[in-house]
């Protein structure tokens, strides 16, 4: 019976996601092409990396991350349309082919990355798992809460890391689980629960949603490392390439002080060949993504380059005020790094 069950999981796989159990190469960038859009899992909620404001307009770094593709591909940012998804919902819903890439704050992991026929194309945000309490609470650190009852994100690796932390520490917990932050922080906030748990950026982006953010503090540990980026179904390596130079793009233009506002002029007037091959004045690099050759000069004019993405959704310019920290360029400190197009 076992044997059964496993051989149609196998073939249900296939059937889903291509042959060998995963997608054609080349087939996502065709069926984008033809359909004429990037599908894009989102989260469902999260200011500063992927939420609807006032309007309905999606913003955030994970948004700006699927419009860099969609730049990239068709030399427009705005042809990209958002699937909101729960945890529960992400990688379920990238491995069916409902969504043609997860931009959604998700960690990449061994198991994610080896066993669930995903590949993680870069880290977007370096981050690792903290917790929210309410001052009124009375503790400074994350040793003090022994015997509290904490509010979880179900299907996250925030649970796994919360067991192995207490466990470690010899502190007992009572965990409450809810399928969005959303519910888990107005939890906290009713005081259900004495503390939440998740990544530190969605603590900061809890935090302000909150009706009177000044009574809750971020505790000083960060007890796990969480390295946030996009994923791709495997077996797509074409299509696993575009979505990965996007952010290397960005990443490079950063670094090479190549913003918003000065891309068209350096394209046309650089004589620095770094910068003359990123943009498209040398070489035929976009040809072996399959890319037009000025890729870079749209994402970085229509979306911008890494800092400005991150500054705007989740820094200075941001209500979340996070400092750029281990998401700085490799040499201002951070681990920001990326290839060069060459």
């Amino acid at each position: 019976m076992k044997m059964v069950k496993s051989t149609l999981a196998v073939l249900t796989a296939a059937t889903v996601l291509g042959v060998s159990g995963f997608a054609q190469a080349g087939a996502t960038l065709d069926a984008v092409k033809k359909k004429g859009f990037v599908q894009c899992g989102i989260s469902d909620g999260l200011p500063g990396f992927s939420y609807a404001d006032g309007k309905g307009n999606y913003l955030g770094i994970d948004v700006d991350v699927c419009r860099a593709v969609a730049a990239a591909v068709f030399g427009d940012a705005s042809k990209v349309k958002f699937s909101p998804l729960t945890a529960k919902e992400r990688f379920t819903a990238l491995q069916s082919g409902e969504v043609d890439v997860l931009s959604r704050n998700s960690t990449w992991t061994s198991s994610r990355d080896a066993a669930m026929g995903l590949n993680f194309t870069g880290i977007t945000y370096f981050d690792g798992q903290g917790f929210l309490v309410n001052k009124k609470l009375g503790v400074s650190s994350a040793k003090e809460l022994d015997g509290a009852t904490v509010c979880i994100q179900a299907g996250t690796t925030t649970e796994l890391n919360l067991s192995d932390y207490f466990r470690a520490n010899n502190l007992k917990y009572t965990p409450i689980t809810y399928d969005t932050s959303d519910e888990s922080a107005k939890s906290l906030e009713s005081g259900r629960c004495d503390v939440l748990t998740s990544d530190q950026s969605q603590l900061y982006a809890q935090r302000i949603k909150l009706a009177a953010p000044d009574e809750y503090v971020v505790l000083p540990e960060v007890i796990s490392k969480e390295p946030l980026g996009p994923a791709v179904r495997q077996g797509d390596e074409e299509w696993f390439d575009i979505v990965r130079w996007t952010l290397f793009g960005m990443l490079n233009a950063e670094e090479m002080g190549i913003t918003s506002k000065n891309v068209e002029e350096q394209a046309k007037t650089t004589k620095n060949p770094d910068v003359a091959r990123l943009l498209g004045k040398e070489g035929e690099f976009g040809k072996d993504l399959k890319l037009p050759n000025d890729w870079v000069v749209q994402i970085v004019k229509q979306v911008g380059n890494y800092g400005e993405i991150f500054d705007r959704n989740v820094g200075a310019g941001s209500a979340l005020k996070i400092e750029r920290g281990l998401n700085a360029q490799w040499n201002k400190g951070g681990l920001q790094y990326a290839p060069p197009v060459r």
